[in-house]
């Protein structure tokens, strides 16, 4: 990748100072808060079905509420936060609010045991997530060059990720060095989010979104939310989010099937992080080139056959096919979908767009794993598999037809001077 060492000028949304073929020094310094956070906060991730199901003793329908609330609840906030940004003009403190909540909940897991306890701690959690995660985008998309913004947010996506695969290797360490030591893996995670804090307040440029009289205001954010441009994508990522079922969900189905023991439950995320990884990158350049709705859809195409091998391959070769292909599923659609609907609406509105995107495929992801939950009481954890993925091959080709335009309207009308009138 090639990464510009100089940042932006003072302007709103210029991107003269990065050269062509470039991304700004704002992606990294971003991508580098996001990898000590994701080391953080996949080290919890990692131990969290184990945790919940085994040490705290809930059933497999508490677990899909618990889930459902860990995939979902931040939706209550990415509007606001993305909104937020927008409308103050300072993204960067917005974000800087919600890494530091996050933080926090690490420390708070310590002293919880009952459900509602441990509810209250995930919820704070994943209120930070949604509070910080489209402003940080918004900053993202304002840094690069709009024709890079696919390569741009794989950058941010592969250094964040380069943390999620180095976060359950510590807890799988800590774990292995003190058995059902999950205090311990707690404390390093709270260690590691401090960082991250320290290094957004530290050296992230504090740039501001856009002019006073062009930032956003009510109105305006109800108009672009609800315009023509963001319908089909926003309904194309909550069909698609519905049909998702959580990777912890997946990996629980292998350890049931004996494709992977419990010591070695955190070394799935690992590869799936790893995969991710390598992907971020080139998938992302790949959207740039082709479209990036076409990779978005994609992507689905992958995790359709991670259900498929989840529910009938037997022995451990599901145990690696499965995490390969959910790490490719993320790479071709997580920051793919936020580059996205980034270029269909005006840069006052960048932020409020991504969120509400966010938001969408959250709700969505907090329905299915609740729904799958039941599910899997109901017919069996491969039954149920077999299901999702018979949904999922049904809602893929609607989905394409619904976005097949999408990447000629964001190329052919770009929004980079529009201002949103109140």
């Amino acid at each position: 990748m090639y990464v510009s060492l100089r940042d932006r000028p003072a302007g709103p949304d210029s991107r003269a100072a990065v050269p062509a073929g470039r991304i700004g020094a704002t992606v990294v310094l971003l991508g580098l808060v996001s990898m000590f956070t994701d080391v953080s906060s996949e080290m919890v991730a990692a131990v969290l079905p184990l945790y919940l199901t085994a040490h705290v003793g809930l059933g497999i329908v508490a677990y899909g509420f618990m889930d459902g609330l860990y995939q979902g609840v931040s939706a209550l906030v990415r509007i606001a936060g993305g909104y937020a940004g927008d409308r103050g003009g300072r993204p960067k403190w917005v974000a800087v609010a919600g890494y530091s909540l996050s933080a926090a909940s690490r420390l708070a897991m310590l002293p919880v045991q009952g459900m509602v306890a441990i509810t209250a701690v995930i919820t704070a959690d994943r209120l930070g997530k949604g509070l910080r995660t489209a402003p940080r985008d918004a900053l993202i998309a304002a840094a690069a060059p709009p024709h890079r913004l696919g390569r741009a947010f794989g950058v941010h996506r592969a250094l964040d990720t380069a943390g999620a695969v180095a976060g359950p290797l510590l807890a799988f360490a800590l774990l292995a060095a003190v058995p059902g030591g999950y205090g311990s893996v707690f404390t390093v995670s709270f260690a590691f989010a401090v960082i991250g804090v320290a290094v957004l307040v530290l050296f992230v440029p504090d740039r501001r979104s856009a002019p006073a009289a062009q930032r956003l205001r009510p109105a305006g954010l109800v108009r672009e939310l609800t315009g023509r441009r963001l319908r089909r994508p926003l309904l194309v990522a909550g069909l698609l989010g519905v049909l998702t079922v959580g990777d912890g969900f997946l990996y629980l189905v292998l350890q049931q099937r004996d494709a992977v023991g419990a010591g070695f439950f955190p070394l799935l995320y690992v590869a799936t992080n790893a995969v991710y990884l390598c992907l971020a990158v080139p998938l992302g350049r790949l959207a740039d080139r082709v479209g990036r709705a076409r990779v978005l859809v994609a992507g689905h195409v992958a995790l359709l056959v991670a259900y498929l091998v989840a529910a009938g391959v037997p022995g451990v070769a599901a145990a690696f096919v499965v995490p390969a292909l959910l790490g490719a599923f993320y790479a071709a659609t997580d920051g793919v979908l936020a580059a996205l609907v980034s270029r269909l609406v005006a840069p006052s509105a960048r932020g409020s767009g991504i969120a509400a995107a966010q938001t969408v495929v959250a709700l969505a992801r907090f329905a299915s794993s609740v729904g799958f939950g039941s599910l899997w009481l109901v017919a069996g954890p491969q039954a149920a598999v077999v299901v999702m993925a018979a949904l999922l091959a049904v809602a893929l080709p609607v989905a394409a037809r619904l976005v097949r335009d999408v990447d000629r309207q964001s190329v052919a009308q770009p929004r980079d001077d529009a201002a949103v009138p109140a």
